[in-house]
């Protein structure tokens, strides 16, 4: 039995003439903005001083949607939650930093979130959704995982490779993902023994902080979480203690991490730090990042999701991100368009790694070994793309156990197939943001053009609450957009707009988009 036997060919291509030259022009210069500075508004202190028990956050949850619904009027959907919210009055003062602290802020958020996506996106108003921008994923149907990646899978289930394993990943794919990782960070030499493979980035969040935060006392210092930020992430440090969120600054594409270091103490168990943020796109510097590190406390973890750090030109990593207090998490959600096979990494100190494996022992087993194949495969070919390999060659094939049953030629129409559809996919995916962004500029918005990722921020400053301004485009238009309250964004109408759609589907949204706000400012 022998991988890439039939030989993998690239993905179709499908771009847009329109959208390739619409990428090329530049955004309208009144459209733009470089600056993203996040706070705590009115709103969101409203909500909190109304509630009878702060620190419920179905209450915080129920008094938000309630005032949406009471501003919705005749397009009301639940007059009960408006009536709750006419009903309420202001209790107490309420500071921007009550709201930063307080453990009911992360879950009503994230219930919230919930909400969002459980009740109105794809509960209620599913059939209003003619356009769906907000999902965070790019379409896999048009480009989703590389055809010789697929055939690592198709594979696998032939071997019937999916028995029990190491808790860290199989060996070959651990060893694979540390030369990759060594690739792109300078002067740092990864090993297997640095790496554990993960069911996603979410998952492995959700285990790091269960590992690292059990049994620590409820009264030390919070754990910090930049935002924005994913809720699902913050709300599983939550869950293990403390909380304390930070909001970050950015300008010009680059996030401050100064709030952040300002507010580490000695005994700051964890910090958790998107290095690409979401929704801006904007990315951690990497002396900002070294600063931060050397700040922490050698015993303060700090978790880096990186799974943002794609469609863009990254300076080079610093050797600081292999500091032994640090944690780097990956996965395919984002890069390889495969959110549903939630695989993923992360690279650790070995003892870190070492004392994680009696952890992931015996909390879940081990990651399924089903992936391991794909995993080896795409970690090795992705590292000859960052390194300039054009053809593999006799040391290439080496890499590979025999019992793969590879020989060159094969290996090298794999190779092939897969550097042409990542190559493609870069190129497709960043002129429909570019062009996406040009298109947004043109409408009554500020666009904060993103450095990476596949989500672009606008503010739409018609609306003052970002979850209203879902409902009212929605209805009005059949866009769905994501409101950016769902990131931890208290101020405003922030909304996060995903471009990897196809431009058919894309380029009428935004007109619709368009057409809406120049009738409302008519208005």
């Amino acid at each position: 039995m022998t991988l890439f036997d039939p030989a993998p060919a690239p993905r179709p291509r499908h771009m847009s003439r329109d959208a390739l030259e619409t990428a090329g022009r530049a955004p309208r210069p009144g459209g733009v903005s470089d600056s993203f500075v996040p706070r705590v508004d009115e709103r969101v202190l409203d909500v909190f001083a109304r509630a009878r028990e702060p620190d419920n956050p179905l209450e915080l949850r129920d008094l938000w949607l309630g005032r949406v619904e009471d501003e919705l009027r005749g397009h009301a959907r639940h007059p009960g939650l408006a009536e709750r919210w006419r009903a309420s009055r202001p209790l107490r003062p309420v500071q921007p930093d009550d709201v930063l602290r307080s453990r009911a802020t992360v879950r009503f958020v994230k219930e919230l979130f919930n909400w969002y996506f459980r009740d109105d996106l794809y509960g209620e108003l599913r059939d209003s959704a003619r356009y769906i921008l907000s999902s965070g994923a790019v379409d896999e149907e048009r480009w989703g995982l590389p055809q010789s990646l697929k055939e690592c899978i198709r594979y696998a289930l032939d071997r019937d490779w999916y028995g029990y394993s190491d808790s860290r990943g199989r060996h070959p794919a651990r060893e694979a993902i540390a030369a990759y990782e060594s690739a792109r960070v300078d002067s740092l030499r990864y090993g297997p023994e640095h790496v554990a493979m993960t069911m996603g980035g979410t998952f492995a969040v959700s285990t790091l902080a269960d590992f690292v935060l059990h049994g620590r006392p409820p009264s030390g210092s919070p754990a910090l979480c930049a935002t924005p930020n994913y809720p699902p992430l913050v709300e599983t440090v939550a869950r293990r203690h403390g909380v304390r969120l930070v909001p970050l600054a950015s300008e010009h594409g680059r996030t401050s991490v100064e709030p952040l270091i300002d507010a580490l103490t000695p005994d700051t168990p964890l910090v958790l730090l998107q290095t690409v943020g979401n929704p801006t796109g904007a990315a951690v510097t990497e002396e900002g990042l070294a600063r931060l590190i050397r700040a922490a406390s050698p015993s303060t973890v700090i978790v880096l999701d990186e799974c943002h750090e794609w469609l863009g030109t990254y300076e080079e990593r610093s050797a600081a991100r292999g500091a032994p207090h640090v944690v780097r998490v990956s996965s395919l959600s984002k890069t390889w368009s495969a959110p549903g096979l939630k695989a993923g990494w992360f690279l650790a100190d070995p003892a870190f790694i070492a004392e994680y494996y009696e952890y992931a022992s015996s909390s879940f087993g081990g990651p399924p070994s089903f992936f391991y194949t794909v995993v080896e495969v795409l970690a090795r070919m992705e590292r000859w793309l960052i390194t300039g390999v054009e053809e593999p060659g006799p040391a290439e094939l080496k890499e590979f156990e025999a019992s793969y049953g590879l020989g060159l030629d094969r290996l090298r129409q794999a190779y092939r197939a897969y550097r042409t559809d990542r190559l493609r996919r870069i190129e497709d995916l960043t002129a429909l943001r570019d062009a996406a962004t040009v298109r947004l500029a043109d409408i009554s918005a500020r666009v904060l053009p993103p450095r990476f990722s596949i989500n672009t921020a606008v503010e739409f400053p018609d609306w003052d609450d970002s979850y209203r301004c879902f409902r009212d485009i929605l209805r009005e238009t059949g866009v769905s957009l994501f409101p950016g309250i769902l990131t931890f964004c208290f101020s405003g109408a922030v909304m996060r707009v995903t471009t990897a759609r196809p431009w058919e589907e894309l380029s009428p949204a935004i007109d619709r988009l368009g057409a809406h706000l120049t009738a409302t400012a008519s208005r």
